[in-house]
């Protein structure tokens, strides 16, 4: 009975998602698609564009493109929401009706309002304007940025990854009410958790403190690694390789052991004991510095940099297919290429997991430094 239920519950699933996918690819066929990122890579620039692009955040899914009978191009995908607060309040509506353009040339009118998408950036045409124009420097001249509150592609993979940790971590709470051993998915969790709060958590915040802090410790772990798997996916998803989101990270771990120093930590910060007075403000400066700009900026760029650089290596490699086919022909092209991309991947997957390890671990040598008993440790 439970495996029928499953099934049914896939079998919906797969329905509507390829449902949306095959309606995506038709809306997208209404105009014509001047947008270099849907159209075909061939070349090395439009290889080092469409890379560029990847890495980006987007407003809709694009699984792949193809050429009809017809010769129209089509794009299988999904779209996502589009929320927007303009000039004349709140508007929303979907992806689609970019029909995949980002150079500005499709306008989508709302509520009486012209929309324009220019590399990835929706701006709002000013009145009387019914088409986008640039500078030299191609900026809008005609056109402003709107706040943009869109469900982009980033945005949909952390609601994604947040409601599944809350199912799973929900389902493993109740099976320890119930049996010492949990089942099923609990048996991957169990192991997962009590690393994190055995090797991270205790030996670096110390067994008085550590209990206090191992649910923000096991929310960051569980969080990069299953977003940056998440990215290994044909899906696109490259959230954690968006600096906002690694920022966003930093900032909670900054926030936590600044609010959580004790005296100690700022006596030694501010007034450090043991050298002599007229070197203390000096010391004071840097120690700041190190704390409140130095240790969270480590930690954002440090896995932003890595999961970037992870993309772009993967679809550089994919590239090869289409770069060295002229010259290794199509079939040692894309056999080189495959070869390449799958022994990328699978160093990408330790990747995932061992920058999900060292943001959790320098999160937690940071807040053991805030709460440590200095008078103990003597």
């Amino acid at each position: 009975m439970k495996v029928a239920q499953k099934t049914i519950k896939f079998l919906t699933i797969a329905a509507i998602t390829l449902f949306t996918a095959v309606s995506f690819a038709s809306e997208s066929d209404k105009k014509q698609d001047h947008d270099k990122d849907g159209g075909r890579v061939n070349t090395k620039a439009e290889v080092n564009d469409y890379i560029k692009h990847h890495v980006k955040d987007s407003h809709d899914f694009s699984l792949f493109s193809y050429t009809n009978d017809a010769g129209k191009r089509k794009h299988v995908g999904f779209p996502l929401p589009v929320i927007l607060w303009t000039s004349e309040g709140l508007v929303a509506f979907m992806s689609s009706e970019f029909h995949h353009n980002d150079d500005g040339h499709v306008i989508v009118e709302k509520k009486g309002l012209k929309f324009a998408k220019v590399h990835s950036k929706i701006y709002e045409l000013d009145k009387g304007a019914s088409s986008i124009s640039f500078d030299e420097d191609h900026h809008p001249t005609n056109a402003h940025k709107v706040l943009d509150f869109s469900i982009t592609k980033s945005v949909f993979g952390i609601l994604l990854i947040g409601l599944l940790m809350i199912f799973w971590f929900s389902r493993l709470a109740k099976q320890y009410q119930t049996r010492k051993i949990p089942t099923g998915f609990g048996r991957v969790l169990e192991p997962l958790v009590l690393y994190v709060r055995d090797e991270i958590a205790r030996p670096n915040i110390g067994d008085k403190h550590y209990r206090k802090f191992t649910g923000y410790l096991l929310t960051v772990f569980f969080f990069i690694w299953l977003l940056n798997v998440l990215g290994l996916t044909p899906f696109g998803f490259n959230v954690t390789g968006q600096i906002a989101v690694t920022a966003c990270l930093a900032i909670f771990t900054l926030v936590i052991y600044t609010f959580s120093g004790n005296k100690d930590y700022w006596m030694h910060m501010l007034w450090m004991p043991g050298v002599p007075v007229l070197i203390r403000p000096v010391l004071a400066i840097i120690e700041l510095a190190g704390a409140l700009l130095i240790k969270p900026f480590s930690l954002l760029v440090r896995l932003f940099a890595n999961i970037t650089a992870g993309h772009i290596v993967v679809m550089s490699l994919i590239a090869i297919m289409f770069t060295l086919k002229e010259t290794m022909g199509v079939a040692g092209a894309t056999f080189l290429s495959a070869v390449l991309s799958f022994l990328i991947i699978l160093i990408e997957v330790l990747v995932a997991f061992l920058q999900a390890y060292i943001f959790t671990m320098l999160s937690a040598l940071f807040i053991g430094m805030a709460v440590e008993d200095h008078s103990e440790a003597h």
